[in-house]
């Protein structure tokens, strides 16, 4: 199939997602005058944190540009994970072999808290502990992953079998691996009910969550800040800053410290349940070994392939993406070719020029940002964490705090660089290495 036989009837270029929770309708609200803590985002962040600051007895509202959770919060693929993206031999050069262990943990931490607040919460949110397959793309990458995991540092260690490529089609319904291993404690949720769930708590804890209301500038004024937004202005004692990969130039010093790189996903159309079962037989979160990334799931349904990776030079839309994934699915499963698109869409995941996240406070603004790519498990954790910080509580201490931030000369927020960049590592993950 080619151009617009890929497309089923009633095509949608939003998230499959929001069929099952479409974006809120909040109801309006006015501008308080003065607040204790203003967060700027309402994703995952923003609404971890707000949930603490306003159990915590601090008056606090959520001022979001767009709908509530517009951004990659109701956009990612669902996929859990202990995600904190450097290895432990690089963070021990970096910052000393303690401190490496003692980060490494900080994502394993995430993983269990994820899975432990949705239980308390009781959020409805397709929640399953199913593991993941990361798959090589290439022999050596299969070698590096077996000699990787079998000298993980003690106390950071995490389970894992892997699976060889004579053994590869008990995991993958394809042929286009070379083994790969599997992490059985990796889990996947539906991102737009997870952050539904979200939502429904902190603002029955009594934040109070205003969407369409960009923030234009947040200044210092008296012995706090003022926000100024597209609806007017207001004081804030504390500011909090968790727009991730929408940061815009409001928060000039963040935005030159995060990449927005766009990710891009498309479902198909409901599959016969023995072809559903043949792709991915445990429904596991899948991935694969390759610098650009190609990450995909069934539905929480079993019945769809939810296929994402990055697959533009710069920043496209979701019709001229679609095609584009659909093609790099049908080379892991021919089985697909044939099964239309029903929905496409991307968002802006934020990385840091460290591949690190980023949790703390800066000329007086509190901030959490810059999970790489794995910002469900790390964006609730580090958002409980700077909320509990905001309310001076010991508990909020994490592994990474006054981590430097860093950013590179002449970036001011627009990626420039991207389209080199990911042509390299397109040409890189095609040799044998």
């Amino acid at each position: 199939m080619n151009g617009n036989e890929l497309f089923a009837a009633g095509y949608k270029q939003e998230p499959f997602w929001w069929e099952a929770a479409p974006p809120p309708r909040l109801p309006e609200t006015k501008l308080p005058a003065s607040i204790d803590l203003a967060i700027v985002g309402s994703g995952y962040t923003g609404l971890a944190a707000a949930l603490v600051a306003a159990r915590g007895g601090r008056s606090v509202v959520v001022l979001e540009a767009e709908t509530a959770g517009y951004g990659c919060s109701s956009r990612n693929g669902g996929q859990v994970s202990t995600s904190i993206k450097p290895d432990y031999a690089t963070l021990s050069q970096r910052h000393g072999s303690a401190q490496a262990l003692e980060i490494r943990r900080e994502g394993i931490r995430a993983l269990d808290f994820i899975g432990d607040l949705i239980a308390a919460e009781k959020i409805e949110c397709d929640w399953e502990v199913n593991g993941r397959f990361h798959a090589a793309h290439n022999p050596k990458q299969y070698e590096a992953l077996a000699q990787a995991l079998s000298n993980q540092a003690k106390g950071q260690e995490v389970p894992y079998r892997m699976v060889p490529r004579s053994e590869q089609r008990s995991e993958i319904g394809s042929d286009r691996y070379f083994g790969g291993v599997v992490y059985p404690r990796h889990a996947q949720l539906h991102p737009a009910r997870y952050h539904a769930g979200l939502l429904a708590r902190a603002r029955e804890a009594g934040a109070a969550v205003i969407d369409r209301t960009k923030v234009e500038a947040v200044e210092r004024g008296g012995q706090g800040f003022n926000v100024r937004t597209a609806r007017g202005s207001l004081k804030a004692r504390d500011v909090l800053i968790a727009s991730n990969g929408y940061t815009g130039p409001g928060t000039p010093w963040f935005r030159r410290r995060v990449i927005p790189i766009g990710s891009y996903i498309i479902a198909t159309e409901p599959l016969e349940p023995s072809l559903a079962l043949g792709l991915n037989p445990h429904a596991r979160s899948l991935s694969d070994s390759r610098k650009l990334v190609f990450y995909y799931r069934l539905s929480p349904d079993k019945r769809r392939m939810l296929f994402g990776g990055r697959v533009a030079y710069n920043e496209t839309d979701a019709n001229v993406s679609a095609p584009r994934l659909h093609a790099a699915m049908c080379e892991i499963y021919p089985q697909l070719r044939t099964a239309k698109i029903t929905h496409s869409w991307f968002g802006f995941v934020a990385y840091t020029f460290d591949t690190m996240p980023h949790i703390g406070k800066q000329d007086g603004l509190w901030y959490a940002m810059g999970y790489c790519g794995s910002g469900v498990s790390l964006a609730t954790y580090f958002g409980t964490k700077i909320g509990q910080q905001i309310l001076g509580q010991k508990e909020g201490a994490t592994a990474i705090d006054g981590l430097s931030f860093p950013t590179r000369p002449l970036y001011t927020g627009y990626p420039w660089f991207l389209a080199p960049s990911i042509f390299y590592y397109r040409v890189r993950d095609r040799l044998p290495v």
